[in-house]
C-alpha cells in the first residue's frame, strides 16, 4: 500500500473526475485552507448544517433515527451548542478509484478549538458527496465556516483492486447528495 502524491491525486481528478470541483493548488489567503497538498487533499465544507438539538427529549438510535433531532441551518457559518455536534457535506463530490482506500483526518486549525471532525473511510469504488460529523467538544459555542477547508483526505492506493468494491456490494450511501441521515 502506498499514499499517493499530489501529482497522482491531480491526474486522476482531472482524467477521471475524482474530485469535483478540483482546486489544484492549498488556498489560504483569509481562508481555513482547501485544495491540494503534497500527500493529500483538503476538502471544504458546504453552506448545508444540521445540528443536534434536544428539544424534543429523543434518544438517538442509528436503527430508527429522527430527522427531527437536528435543525437544518443554510449560511456562511454555523454556531454548534456546546458539547454538541453537527452533520454537513463536503462540497466536493468524490469518486474513489477501485484500488483505493481514503482515510479522513480534521484540520489543525479546528482541532486546536476543541472541534473534531470526523469521517468513515471512503472505500473502494465508493462516490458522492461526504457526510462530515463536527463535535464540539468545548463548553462555548464553535463556529464552523463554509466553503473553507475541514478535513484532509488522505489517498491509500492498495497493491490489487478488492475482490468486492463498495459500488459492487451496492452500498447504502452510494452516490449520497446532501448530507446524509443514518440509514439501516
Amino acid at each position: 500500500m502506498t499514499v499517493q502524491s499530489d501529482n497522482w491525486i491531480k491526474k486522476m481528478a482531472l482524467t477521471r473526475s475524482m474530485i469535483k470541483p478540483f482546486i489544484s493548488k492549498q488556498v489560504r489567503k483569509g481562508k481555513i485552507s482547501f485544495g491540494l497538498s503534497s500527500f493529500g487533499y483538503d476538502a471544504r465544507v458546504s453552506n448545508e448544517f444540521k445540528v443536534f438539538t434536544n428539544v424534543n427529549s429523543g434518544i438517538v438510535d442509528p436503527k430508527t433515527f429522527k430527522k427531527d433531532s437536528f435543525v437544518t441551518k443554510k449560511g456562511k457559518e454555523c454556531i454548534i451548542p456546546p458539547n454538541s455536534f453537527a452533520l454537513a457535506r463536503t462540497v466536493e463530490y468524490f469518486k474513489i478509484p477501485d484500488d483505493v482506500l481514503v482515510i479522513c483526518l480534521g484540520k489543525s486549525t479546528y482541532a486546536r478549538c476543541g472541534i473534531i471532525v470526523n469521517v468513515t473511510p471512503l472505500e473502494p469504488g465508493w462516490e458522492g458527496h461526504v457526510t462530515l460529523e463536527f463535535s464540539n467538544t468545548t463548553p462555548l459555542p464553535a463556529k464552523i465556516y463554509a466553503y473553507e477547508g475541514v478535513a484532509q483526505f488522505i489517498f491509500i492506493r492498495g497493491r490489487e483492486k478488492p475482490s468486492v468494491t463498495y459500488s459492487k456490494r451496492k452500498g447504502k450511501y452510494m452516490k449520497q447528495r446532501g448530507v446524509t441521515l443514518p440509514k439501516i
